[in-house]
């Protein structure tokens, strides 16, 4: 199993979240973040002078599916959220050791 943190715009997470659904994936977590790549943030003109985010906001989904299932997910959140803008985020991949439902104790795959 391997576990898919994706960051992507805050304005692209309903349509990521949607096309990780579509791939048959309903188990994700979402958060709130904030941070910059190689961009080091934004600057924005205002009418006082040039305004700078060093942090811009993101939306981090996490998301845990078989190893079978990580390329067509990764392609169909790469669909999704790809503007060709600096800034459309990123997917990091982890290896997922162990998975236990708290309700039932079920172990692995069935747990996810």
């Amino acid at each position: 199993m391997k576990k898919l943190e994706i960051i992507v715009k805050p304005g692209k997470s309903s349509v990521v979240r949607e096309a990780i659904e579509a791939a048959g994936y309903s188990g994700i977590t979402a958060s709130q973040a904030e941070g910059h790549g190689t961009q080091k943030g934004l600057s924005k003109p205002q009418s006082a002078g040039n305004y700078r985010l060093e942090l811009v906001p993101k939306v981090r989904l996490e998301v845990v599916v078989p190893d079978a299932a990580v390329e067509p997910v990764i392609e169909a959140v790469i669909k999704a959220a790809k503007t060709g803008e600096p800034g459309d985020g990123k997917i990091f991949v982890s290896d997922v050791k162990e998975v236990i439902r708290i309700r039932t104790g079920e172990r692995g795959e069935k747990a996810v």
